[in-house]
């Protein structure tokens, strides 16, 4: 069955530094820095605020990662991936694990029911696909055993962050 939606909701209250994202969506750190940069996927958290400050990616911004990844594996070009990003972030969440995103190799199709799946095969032109609700469940996985931030209301330093803490403390007194 390609679709299915047995995976849990999105998890609001947590962030993780880009460390952590680059090891749940198997990138390096410098993809996420430059895809950061050019807006391909942006920390919807906390982006970046100056030297030293640290990026918080959401559960759905690592799923992005992932998928990115995924495509630019099996040879999508950056362009046609930014063209389903901007796609899916339009989409929004809601049925995001019913989406089955396929591909020719030069363009990119978004599936959402078994019989689309299967139109686009005998039209010839899926050469490979990309069940979403599975890299959900991966990333899932993959984060239970890796750190996040709850994220915090006031704008003081972070807990844990002994330099940010100081710094605040300097200002203060």
């Amino acid at each position: 069955m390609l679709f299915t939606d047995d995976v849990s909701p999105l998890p609001s209250d947590a962030g993780y530094r880009g460390p952590t994202a680059c090891n749940a969506a198997g990138i390096t750190y410098r993809q996420l820095d430059y895809w950061a940069r050019t807006g391909l996927v942006e920390p919807t958290v906390r982006g970046a605020s100056g030297s030293g400050s640290q990026r918080l990616y959401s559960f759905r911004d690592i799923l992005l990662l992932k998928v990115v990844k995924r495509l630019l594996d099996a040879g999508i070009s950056l362009q046609q991936i930014r063209t389903a990003v901007h796609h899916l972030r339009e989409r929004g969440t809601d049925d995001l694990t019913r989406v089955t995103l396929m591909s020719d190799g030069a363009s990119v199709y978004e599936c959402t029911s078994n019989d689309e799946v299967i139109d686009l095969l005998q039209g010839g032109q899926g050469v490979f696909g990309i069940a979403i609700g599975g890299v959900w469940r991966e990333i899932e996985g993959t984060l239970s055993e890796l750190p996040s931030e709850k994220l915090t209301t006031e704008q003081g330093p972070v807990a844990g962050d002994e330099l940010a803490a100081r710094r605040a403390a300097r200002k203060i007194g």
